[in-house]
């Protein structure tokens, strides 16, 4: 249980964006995970890339484009500063819910808890009583890409940053996200949420990214039947604009190489078309 607990508790700022289900209208975009940034008063380019947050060995792969990309940055900038041990910490602490899911929700909702974690991970909900619902998600997200071999790309950008020095900083913290969680769904919302999770969806995900379909990734991963306008509000909306609002004077000091969440970076009020509408050239790297 308790590698259970480690391994959830790594994953649950990284898969965040997972569960970022909104449907808006979306300029058109070429297939490609990266974006350069420039323009603007600019004097060197910064990227924009869209990862997947976490996917099984065999299939993680990181183009030739990405890795110039990389090396020509002189920072790694994250949705959350994961090399940062405080929040790592707070991530830890606030896997665990504040009380017992067994107190937190109601006869029904345990019941529908329960059967969707024996479905997916063959555990109950007494096994993760003591764990946050946003914990309980980020396991099942795991289980459903269905190995052990995971990757995590935040964990491998940072690893990369590290032996080359680089800083390496957060667009947001580990408790303002969750905080957008908690403002985006109510309980019942996120158990609804969580039945609709299935390892088919994660299969299209996973095939989507491998071909770098950005349009198609985000159809993938804003289904309609998983959103309302509030979820929309505060799990998309409000941190892209919050993060348009950062870039600009961050992109001033240094080059940039920007991961989050590909959900984050299509769509109208996607964070491509927000820097667009602020007066930059944002373009996809294709080779």
């Amino acid at each position: 249980m308790k590698n259970v607990f480690k391994s959830v508790a790594t994953a649950i700022a990284i898969v965040f964006s997972l569960s970022i289900q909104a449907q808006t209208k979306s300029p058109k975009l070429e297939n490609s995970l990266l974006w350069e940034v420039s323009g603007n008063g600019l004097s060197k380019p910064s990227y924009l890339y869209g990862t997947i947050h976490m996917i099984c060995g065999p299939d993680y792969f990181l183009s030739d484009k990405t890795k110039k990309a990389l090396d020509a940055s002189t920072e790694l900038v994250l949705e959350v500063n994961l090399a940062d041990p405080k929040e790592m910490t707070t991530m830890q602490q606030m896997a665990m819910g504040e009380q017992p899911l067994s107190k937190k929700l109601n006869p029904e909702q345990l019941s529908k808890l329960d059967a969707i974690l024996k479905k997916t991970t063959g555990m109950t909900v007494q096994q993760v009583d003591a764990f946050s619902l946003m914990a309980v998600m980020s396991l099942i997200s795991m289980k459903t890409l269905g190995c052990t071999d995971l990757k995590f790309y935040e964990l491998e950008f940072i690893e990369n940053a590290k032996k080359r020095n680089l800083k390496v900083d957060g667009l947001e913290t580990v408790k303002s996200q969750f905080k957008s969680f908690e403002n985006a769904y109510s309980d019942s919302e996120m158990i609804a949420m969580l039945q609709e999770s299935d390892v088919e969806e994660t299969n299209s995900l996973v095939t989507n990214y491998k071909k770098e379909n950005l349009q198609e990734l985000y159809k993938d991963i804003t289904a309609e039947k998983l959103m309302n306008a509030k979820a929309k509000k505060y799990m998309l909306e409000e941190r892209n604009q919050n993060w348009v609002k950062l870039l600009p004077a961050m992109m001033q000091k240094e080059s940039l190489f920007v991961a989050v969440g590909s959900a984050h970076l299509a769509g109208e009020e996607g964070v491509i078309n927000l820097l667009r509408k602020a007066g930059y050239q944002v373009k996809p790297v294709m080779n």
